[in-house]
């Protein structure tokens, strides 16, 4: 029973003298001995001014690239220790991730664009256009099914990479700057849609962000400057998805 609820405690992400340096000609220390926790359904913003590491760390985190020094464990597994292979497992099947460019592609219906992911998963075929159609209804695009991103509003082409990482029913969501690329009111309807992905369907999110009323949808933030972890806060007064509603 003891080991049970251990296994159960245990963090989903362990982060433990995390340490990243660039080699490009010059040495860059982009991230300096961070050292933190996340839990299954957490929401966690990560904030901090341009060149502070925070981006660098969304992609450890994501399995996107590696520490030069310390250790990172996702679900109890050493990163160091798993291999390209197995990464890439992890990464297609278990994280989802939704950037500021919504990396859609061109002259592709919002329905393939979504089912992209499936290539790999082995599920399937026939099985697809039904996982799809759930995951685009979710984020309230079931009438764009047919339209190419060139036909879409931004807000739209959001919920499309939304709803892309949706579609193996990741455990965790990664959103790097989601709402930069979006007027205010398409940016609050985003955030509306990450949150009700936690607090509904239990995703954890981490969100990377320069925007404090961004980043005060979450219920916890990490602050990054130089590389290092300056505060690590819970949001008292956090911001209600369904203020937003209209």
């Amino acid at each position: 029973m003891e080991k049970k609820l251990e296994q159960i405690d245990q963090p989903l992400m362990t982060v433990k003298d995390l340490e990243k340096t660039f080699y490009d000609g010059a040495q860059t220390k982009a991230l300096c001995g961070v050292t933190f926790n996340i839990k299954e359904g957490e929401f966690v913003a990560i904030m901090g001014p341009s060149g502070s590491g925070k981006s660098t760390l969304l992609h450890i985190l994501g399995f996107l690239d590696h520490a030069t020094g310390g250790e990172y464990l996702f679900e109890g597994k050493s990163q160091s220790d798993l291999t390209d292979e197995e990464l890439a497992h992890v990464r297609n099947k278990k994280m989802g991730f939704v950037f500021q460019n919504f990396n859609l592609l061109a002259r592709t219906s919002v329905l393939e664009n979504v089912k992209l992911p499936l290539l790999y998963s082995g599920i399937k075929e026939k099985e697809w256009d039904a996982m799809a159609r759930e995951v685009i209804k979710t984020v309230g695009l079931e009438h764009r099914l047919d339209h190419e991103p060139a036909q879409l509003s931004g807000g739209e082409k959001q919920r499309v990479a939304i709803a892309r990482a949706l579609i193996n029913n990741p455990k965790v969501i990664f959103a790097d700057e989601p709402t930069g690329n979006l007027d205010s009111k398409s940016g609050k309807a985003i955030m509306e849609v990450l949150q009700t992905l936690n607090e509904k369907m239990g995703h954890t999110i981490i969100l990377i962000t320069h925007e404090t009323y961004t980043a005060e949808h979450a219920e916890r933030i990490l602050f990054v400057r130089d590389g290092k972890i300056e505060s690590d806060r819970r949001v008292d007064n956090r911001l209600s998805a369904n203020q937003f509603i209209k």
